[in-house]
């Protein structure tokens, strides 16, 4: 199994204001803890993400992953809007293990997504053979759409399904509009099932009808081609352990071919982030 969407932090307030103290969250969760957790799972591989926004991150998580196999790729933080970040995006490039980007658009206003100097970022990355991870809320897919009509160039793989707004019992209209259209866009090349048991906002608990339906849909509107497993972890830990994560979407897979369980649960994750190039 390969991990495609998990983090890293030595744990600060200051760095990590985010996060809910006296939680498993806010402490230190590093490479002894994942490599834990991993084994347990019986995940084999990883892909780290951006955490901080700030440009230490990717060279933080590239030494992490420098001291062993575990972690396969590392998607990583530049200031895309800055004018000049073709210099820091031509030092990071080449090492073997930076495969990406990601900007927390979730937080960033709609306006954020279509900014010249952002797409002027966004169109570096296909010439330096990287990708970029989208992270979004389900209310911004219609401007996430032209987004990524700006790029037809640039490889797309979107983080945590969209981030619906998970209800108990249901799949969000909107979310569905939204990610069918998102799918016919021949650039985005995986979706990553992950990070949905924290986005069951009213409720204590998530469902886990609720995640099998979402896991169906996604699955129907993405094909087994697109869809890769990811844990979210540690932010899982809110709602999750990462084994009880990993347990349930190899459940959900269990009723698909060899072929299609393999594609899902590493094969996809692989191709996507040319982790075998």
């Amino acid at each position: 199994m390969l991990d495609t969407h998990h983090h890293l932090w030595s744990y600060n307030t200051d760095e990590y204001g985010w996060i809910p103290e006296g939680t498993p969250l806010a402490q230190d969760q590093l490479l002894p803890e994942l490599t834990s957790v991993t084994t347990e799972a019986g995940v084999s591989g990883t892909v780290a993400v951006q955490a901080r926004q700030i440009t230490a991150e990717s060279d933080d998580l590239l030494k992490i992953a420098d001291a062993g196999d575990l972690i396969q790729g590392v998607v990583g933080w530049v200031p895309l809007i800055d004018a000049n970040v073709s210099t820091e995006l031509e030092r990071l490039a080449p090492h073997p293990k930076f495969t990406g980007v990601r900007h927390v658009l979730q937080d960033e206003p709609d306006e954020y997504f279509l900014r010249d100097d952002f797409h002027r970022g966004l169109a570096l990355l296909p010439g330096l053979d990287l990708r970029y991870d989208l992270l979004l809320f389900q209310r911004q897919l219609p401007v996430a759409i032209q987004l990524v009509d700006r790029q037809p160039d640039l490889e797309i793989i979107v983080d945590h399904i969209a981030k619906p707004e998970a209800k108990n019992g249901q799949v969000e209209n909107d979310w569905r509009r939204g990610m069918k259209e998102l799918a016919k866009r021949d650039n985005i090349r995986g979706v990553k099932f992950s990070g949905l048991v924290t986005e069951f906002n009213d409720d204590p608990e998530y469902d886990p009808k609720t995640i099998e339906a979402y896991f169906n849909e996604t699955l129907e509107i993405f094909g087994s081609e697109r869809v890769m497993f990811g844990t979210d972890w540690p932010v899982c830990l809110l709602r999750s352990s990462y084994l009880n994560w990993a347990d349930t979407v190899k459940k959900l897979v269990a009723p698909l071919s060899s072929d299609e369980q393999s594609a899902i649960l590493s094969g996809n994750g692989t191709r996507a982030y040319h982790l075998d190039s």
